[in-house]
């Protein structure tokens, strides 16, 4: 915090005295011009969660491979269902034995919005919620099977810099006529 007041203060002493009032008006304009587009927190995540998920009940370690893109609008920083928009295809493994594939699979495509919030005091931590809503396709029977999908998660994100981050979610997944569960990923995503 000292440093950046002493950076602040260096900046402020040398900067050159405007000469006018447009001067000053075209400054504070640009200056405003800079401040609200860094302040906008735009960005693009690409997400590959290749993580395992422990269903429960029964923590039974399943293949949940999920891949998307999601990208924060800062028109949204002050809604409180969320800021970035999410799409998403996700295949987890549904048989009972094996953990990458077997005959039964659920295949669902979702889109999501999620709400990025930061943590006191922490700055390589934050956290999110996340509501999901698609179309799950159960494989591996003598049709395939669709349900709707509604998954809502909790996680936090830990991030190296500013492209680089792990993702750690709990989710509850809820579908019509199959029972809800939970699960744990862990994830990487690149933001641009």
């Amino acid at each position: 915090m000292l440093a950046k007041r002493l950076i602040w203060m260096t900046l402020l002493v040398s900067a050159p005295v405007p000469s006018s009032f447009a001067e000053v008006s075209a400054q504070t304009v640009a200056s405003n011009a800079q401040a609200a587009q860094a302040d906008s927190g735009t960005s693009t995540d690409f997400f590959v969660m290749p993580g395992s998920d422990f269903d429960r009940p029964g923590l039974v370690p399943r293949a949940n491979l999920n891949i998307g893109i999601g990208h924060t609008f800062g028109f949204l920083k002050k809604d409180p269902i969320g800021d970035e928009l999410t799409v998403g295809y996700t295949y987890e493994n549904a048989g009972n034995h094996g953990f990458f594939h077997t005959d039964f699979g659920s295949h669902t495509e979702a889109l999501g919005v999620m709400k990025n919030f930061g943590l006191p005091k922490i700055k390589a931590v934050s956290g999110y919620t996340w509501i999901q809503a698609g179309l799950c396709s159960f494989t591996g029977n003598a049709h395939v099977e669709n349900r709707l999908y509604d998954g809502e998660s909790l996680g936090g994100v830990i991030h190296f810099n500013n492209h680089n981050s792990i993702w750690v979610q709990e989710t509850y997944n809820k579908m019509p006529t199959v029972p809800w569960y939970t699960t744990t990923g862990i994830g990487y995503t690149w933001s641009w």
